[in-house]
């Protein structure tokens, strides 16, 4: 295993694991590293220092929270997913239901393609973008 410092283009550094340096470079090489505090995929390896001393603290796991907006970021996502239904990809149809009085009025969170949202925001019925999808349980 080895572990890279990372940088995105907006300048947040990360750390993250990988098998071996080819490993890095197959995942970077098809767009599969990102960072992970905005989800910039332009991503490059910072300057690091070699580990001299295993005494040396950790650096913070990417579960700290690094910044005030990721801090807000976390506190929006906690209160979005304690105070509303998630309804995955059915969310057009279901914020059409809702808008059209054939289902009870409720805040909904999902998915939805762009001209899914565009139709929905054409027709009246309110939406907005989060800047989070769904979590993922893999």
């Amino acid at each position: 295993m080895i572990r890279y410092t990372l940088k995105c283009s907006a300048g947040h550094r990360f750390e993250s694991w990988f098998a071996d340096s080819g490993t890095y470079d197959r995942l970077a090489g098809a767009g599969h590293v990102s960072c992970a505090i905005c989800g910039d995929d332009d991503v490059v390896k910072a300057m690091m220092a070699p580990r001299v001393s295993a005494a040396e603290e950790e650096s913070a796991p990417l579960t700290a929270n690094r910044s005030p907006a990721e801090i807000a970021l976390r506190a929006l996502r906690e209160k979005v997913e304690a105070e509303s239904d998630y309804v995955g990809k059915t969310f057009a149809s279901e914020a059409r239901r809702i808008h059209d009085g054939e289902s009870d009025e409720r805040p909904i969170w999902g998915e939805a393609t762009q001209a899914e949202a565009k139709a929905l925001i054409d027709d009246g019925i309110p939406v907005a973008p989060l800047p989070f999808g769904p979590r993922k349980t893999h």
